[in-house]
């Protein structure tokens, strides 16, 4: 993973929630603090996609949150809220969010890591970032 300078986006998600975090440390020794915490019920514009019908609802849960997550993080690059971000997801999420990503995002996109650590300490998540 590239370095993660002062100000970058870490945002941590799986299929039913994620954390936003900036990074408040530098290029050397990351520290994260928790901006925001989203669930479900929080992006609730839109569907799942294109998600094959014999999917439970739950799966099709999962899929219409990382598709909204990904129109979230679109907006915020588009309108300048972070210059980095890094993307930590199990891969299924990452999977689903990837090719909804704008062409700004990728631009800014420093690094992703196809991991669940959304419920994980916040030690834990810095260390992966490492």
């Amino acid at each position: 993973m590239e370095k993660i300078p002062a100000g970058t986006w870490i945002v941590v998600a799986d299929g039913a929630g994620a954390r936003v975090f900036t990074n408040v440390g530098n290029e050397h020794k990351i520290a994260l603090r928790q901006d925001d915490h989203l669930s479900q019920g929080d992006l609730v514009e839109g569907g799942a996609g294109d998600v094959p019908q014999e999917q439970t609802d739950a799966e099709l849960g999962e899929a219409a949150f990382s598709r909204q997550l990904a129109h979230r993080i679109n907006a915020a690059a588009l309108n300048n809220k972070f210059d980095h971000i890094v993307l930590i997801a199990d891969p299924q999420s990452l999977g689903r969010m990837r090719p909804l990503l704008h062409k700004e995002t990728q631009s800014r996109l420093v690094g992703e890591l196809a991991k669940t650590l959304t419920n994980a300490p916040l030690e834990d998540i810095e260390r992966a970032l490492h």
